[in-house]
């Protein structure tokens, strides 16, 4: 069943009324049915009524300490049975998020690392570094088994296709490359960025990428040819530096340094929705999407907290408050309600949090 398959499309937000949501009318998932007409009894239109939208009641269940410098990303396993943390120590971890436990250190960067990424069985993991070089890991030996080179700069972003025979990059010199896993070696370098790119992903079916960078352009790519399809610009000149493409791969949603995320229909290039509340003007903050319980929009903040956005009403449904430092790198549980979100200096802290009780 595809999780974004009832979204809301009916409002376009613009720069003007992306600001505000009060005049957003509420949308009902399933709206009530009209009742038919039996002549010779008239119509009778049955009215909406409100609906009652469940709210999320995130609490902490287990803070992760072992890094020493500033957390980048976190990541589930597509099981869900581990999580994987990278930060500026030069080290991959990797975690149970029912306990907390640490499981092992996956050790080899020489540099920081800013971002990781599970193959879709969850055998392998790939790693991103200011070393300039990826590396993938088989998670259970801890041991590496492929080392790409070919950015000539940091690589700040990484991810694996769903079939995982591909991975994409982006590097601070501008580059977006595509991997041939089993070879481990570059096939294509696409150049159409003049600034770090700070995120790739590949849609469902690995024939689209989208990147962003600290230029202000979200691209999307042919994977096969590496032509630029389409290119999108946050309003009011804001730098994107987050992107990824929606489960049902219909839409992207970005963040960018305007204190907002947007939800795009990229095949129009019209924004649907924009999330704001939090507070995003400096840092490269990710956000994700959570579909295993209600729709909702998860990002960490620069005041340290996370939020929970009601993805069709856009209100926030819930902040999320432990942190004691800017809160970067978000993660969404594959199957449970279950988030993990990292932070950087002071706080160097990864936290669990999870809804088990049922929403009030």
């Amino acid at each position: 069943m595809d999780p974004l398959a009832d979204i809301d499309e009916s409002t376009t937000d613009d720069d003007n009324a992306s600001q505000t949501t009060e005049d957003d009318p509420q949308v009902p998932d399933n709206p009530p049915p009209v009742s038919v007409p039996v002549p010779p009894v008239q119509p009778q239109v049955v009215q909406p009524t409100a609906i009652h939208r469940e709210r999320p009641n995130y609490q902490l269940r287990h803070t992760l300490r072992g890094h020493t410098r500033s957390i980048s990303a976190v990541k589930f396993s597509p099981d869900g049975t581990l999580l994987a943390s990278c930060a500026a120590d030069n080290l991959v971890k990797i975690w149970s998020p029912f306990t907390g436990e640490l499981i092992r250190n996956l050790s080899g960067h020489t540099k920081g690392l800013s971002d990781v990424a599970w193959s879709t069985d969850g055998t392998y993991l790939a790693s991103a570094s200011d070393d300039t070089t990826i590396r993938i890991w088989n998670v259970d030996t801890g041991l590496t088994t492929k080392h790409l080179r070919g950015h000539s700069s940091f690589v700040f972003c990484v991810n694996y296709s769903v079939a995982s025979d591909l991975l994409v990059s982006g590097g601070c010199e501008g580059d977006v490359r595509i991997w041939n896993v089993a070879r481990g070696k570059c096939t294509k370098t696409l150049n159409g960025h003049m600034d770090y790119v700070t995120a790739v992903h590949f849609n469902r079916d690995a024939t689209l990428v989208v990147s962003c960078a600290l230029d202000g352009l979200i691209r999307i790519w042919n994977t096969t040819t590496g032509q630029c399809l389409k290119t999108l610009t946050e309003g009011n000149d804001a730098v994107c530096q987050h992107v990824q493409f929606s489960p049902n791969s219909k839409y992207i949603l970005s963040t960018a340094h305007d204190s907002a995320i947007r939800l795009w229909d990229y095949h129009t290039s019209r924004c649907l929705k924009t999330y704001m509340g939090h507070r995003n003007e400096k840092y490269c903050i990710a956000a994700c999407f959570s579909v295993t319980g209600g729709k909702w929009i998860v990002a960490g903040s620069e005041d340290n907290k996370v939020y929970i956005w009601d993805l069709q009403s856009r209100e926030v449904a819930q902040t999320l408050e432990a942190h004691s430092g800017v809160v970067v790198a978000v993660a969404t549980h594959p199957t449970q309600n279950m988030i993990a979100s990292g932070s950087i200096e002071p706080d160097l802290a990864i936290r669990i949090w999870s809804d088990r009780e049922p929403p009030t």
